[in-house]
Order: structure tokens, then sequence, then C-alpha cells
């Protein structure tokens, strides 16, 4: 009878488990100041990779081009959560496994927020900022590191032109798409 009622128990924690992810997020409090940079938090973005060759983009020259490459370091990265990328307080793209996209921004201070979309792992927000300059090229990598203790540790920097460019010859470009 014991062993019924374990097998039960598992059956139902298996089916469980799937609606555990589908499961919307609770409401969360107004952005701070500082997370003024990220959309709304309870988004979740659709990001879709494009394996083809892609010609490099120049900037048009009233505005700053950005790119955004994910580095997951992983040799099977089939788990790697979306990271949501947004600017100025809209989600403006994201990127899945290792993979880059590009956006034009106006000249000016921008504040950047990179946020881990998964609903089965830790999240976490990194903050940055840059100012643009008409004509000019950006970069930035993100990263989620895990630790010795299982946790992951998100991170956003600028990387040199040269790594970037190197980086992106070899990724596909993450295309965004709306949630449905």
């Amino acid at each position: 009878m014991k062993i019924k009622t374990m097998k039960a128990v598992v059956a139902v924690l298996v089916l469980c488990v799937p609606l555990l992810a589908s499961v919307s997020r609770p409401a969360q409090k107004p952005p701070s100041k500082t997370l003024a940079a990220c959309g709304d938090l309870n988004v979740d973005l659709s990001v879709d990779l494009d394996q083809k060759a892609q010609d490099p983009v120049a900037p048009q020259a009233d505005k700053a081009l950005v790119y955004f490459i994910q580095e997951t370091g992983l040799a099977i990265d089939f788990f790697y959560p979306t990271t949501k990328i947004g600017m100025d307080g809209k989600w403006i793209g994201g990127n899945k496994k290792d993979s880059y996209f590009s956006f034009p921004v106006d000249p000016g201070e921008h504040h950047l927020c990179v946020a881990i979309q998964s609903s089965i792992m830790q999240e976490g927000i990194e903050l940055s900022h840059f100012k643009a300059e008409a004509g000019k090229l950006y970069y930035f990598r993100t990263r989620i590191d895990w630790g010795k203790d299982s946790a992951q540790y998100l991170s956003v920097e600028p990387v040199d032109s040269d790594q970037a460019e190197y980086m992106i010859e070899s990724l596909p470009l993450a295309k965004l798409h709306p949630h449905k």
C-alpha cells in the first residue's frame, strides 16, 4: 500500500512541475529610481535565433549603435535562460544562449538594465549607463556565471570592439518577437 501511495505522490509532483514554470509572477512593487532603466519586470520576451550570417551594420550618422552580446561559456546551453535588455525604461531586446543583437540610440546618456527571464532560476538584475555619441559603436557583453554555491551571477560589461567583432562573427542574431 505504501508503494502505491508513494508512486501516486511522485506522479502528482511530476505533473505539477510544468505548471510551476507557467505560473505568473506575483505583482512587484513599482520600480525604484535605480530600476527605472528596466521595463515592466513582469513582462516575458520571446527571442528566436537567426543562424544565417549577418552583414555588419554601421551606425547612422545621427545615432549611435549598441550591440549586446551574450556569452554562456557552457558547452551545453539548452537550459540557459533568456536575458532581457532594457534601456531608459523599456525592454528593447533580449538574448538567448550565445547570441547578439544591435539597436540604434540617440546621442546622450542612457541607462541600461539586464534581467534574467526565468520562472525556475533566481532572478538577477544588472544596471549600467553610458553616454552615446552619434556615429559611434558600443559593445556590451552579458554573462551568467555559476558559483560553487549553485547560484548564478549576472553581469554586464563593456567589451573591446576587436573582441566584440570576433564574437559576433560566430554568433546567431537574436530577434525579439511579441510574447503570445
